[in-house]
C-alpha cells in the first residue's frame, strides 16, 4: 500500500514515517507541494500515486490564527479542499487530521463524531471548513478528530514545561480547560489500523482519560521529580488572544467499534518521558 503524507516533518507526522515504515511511504512537506495552490498538490498527487493520503499538515497556531485568519483559512481549509479534490480525482482514499476545537465545549459529556460543531475560534473554524472540504470533494474519507498533542520530535506543551520548570521556581496553568492528553505514537499507530481497515468517517482518536492542562503539568513535573512548583489559574488570568473550549473530551466509541482502545494518557505519558530521556532532553 503506497501512503502519501503530507507534514512529514510535524509532529505527528514523524512518528507516522516511523509506524508506517511497513507500507511504502512517500513523505512529503511544504517543499513538496504547497497545499494552498492547487496545482501544487495534484502535481504532487499525480507524481507519487498513492492508494492513501494522510493529511497531517495544519496551521495550528491557536492564538496566531486569531492575527492571521485568512492565512490559517488558506492552509486549513482552501489547502484542505484541494487536497480533497485531488484525492477523488486520482481515485486516493483520504484522512484528514482534525481537532477538538470544532467543539465549543460546553457539553457535559464526551463528544460523540456526529455531535454539532461550533468552534470558538479561528483555528476550529479553519478545521471545521476543512471537515467540511472533506465531505464534499473526497470519495472515500476518514476525519480523525484528535486533542492536546504530544510526541518528542518537536517541541510541544510537556517539553516546554520541562524548560520552563528548568528555570522557575513556579509555572501558573490553566486548570479550567479540560481534554485528552494524546501521544502521537500512540495516534500513528492507530491511523494505520484503521487504514489498513479500510475504515471511514468521522473517528475521534485520543488516549483515554481526560485532565485539565493544570493536572497535565503537575504530572509531568511530577515524573521528572523537578520541585518546582504548579499552580492553578482560569482561562481569564492566563489572557490568551483566542478562546479555547472548557471541555473537549472526545468519546472513543466509534473508534472501539473498529477494535482500537488507546492507552491512558498517564501511561502514554511516562513512555514519551522514557523517550525523552532517551533522547537526552531535557538538556
Amino acid at each position: 500500500m503506497r501512503v502519501l503524507v503530507i507534514g512529514s516533518n510535524g509532529l505527528l507526522g514523524s512518528d507516522l514515517m516511523r509506524q508506517l515504515a511497513s507500507q511504502e511511504l512517500i513523505p512529503a512537506t511544504s517543499h513538496d507541494a504547497d497545499i494552498r495552490y492547487l496545482d501544487q498538490v495534484r502535481h504532487l498527487v499525480s507524481r507519487t500515486t498513492p492508494d492513501w493520503i494522510i493529511l497531517a499538515a495544519a496551521f495550528t497556531d491557536v492564538d496566531g490564527a486569531e492575527r492571521t485568519p485568512e492565512l490559517a483559512f488558506a492552509v486549513n481549509r482552501d489547502g484542505t479542499r484541494h487536497v480533497a479534490q485531488v484525492a477523488r480525482e486520482s481515485g486516493a482514499k483520504l484522512l484528514y487530521l482534525s481537532t477538538d476545537y470544532v467543539f465549543d465545549g460546553s457539553s457535559n459529556r464526551p463528544y460523540e463524531p456526529n455531535d454539532p460543531i461550533h468552534p470558538l475560534g479561528v483555528y476550529g473554524a479553519s478545521k471545521a471548513a476543512g471537515e467540511e472540504a472533506v465531505k464534499q470533494r473526497a470519495g472515500h474519507w476518514i476525519i480523525a478528530r484528535t486533542s492536546w498533542l504530544f510526541g518528542s520530535a518537536r517541541p510541544c506543551f510537556p517539553e516546554k514545561i520541562l524548560s520552563a520548570a528548568k528555570n522557575q521556581k513556579e509555572l501558573r496553568i490553566v486548570d479550567d480547560q479540560i481534554g485528552s492528553p494524546t501521544y502521537t505514537k500512540d495516534l500513528a499507530k492507530a491511523i494505520l489500523e484503521l487504514i489498513n481497515l479500510d475504515a471511514q468517517g468521522i473517528l475521534h482518536i485520543t488516549n483515554s482519560g481526560c485532565c485539565s492542562w493544570f493536572e497535565f503539568a503537575r504530572e509531568i513535573i511530577q515524573r521528572f521529580g523537578y520541585k518546582t512548583s504548579v499552580l492553578p489559574i482560569s482561562t481569564t488570568e492566563a489572557n490568551r488572544l483566542a478562546k479555547r473550549p472548557a471541555c473537549s473530551v472526545l468519546s472513543p466509541a466509534a473508534l472501539t467499534s473498529y477494535g482500537i482502545t488507546l492507552r491512558n494518557w498517564q501511561d502514554a505519558l511516562d513512555a514519551y518521558i522514557d523517550e525523552l530521556r532517551g533522547k537526552g532532553k531535557p538538556n
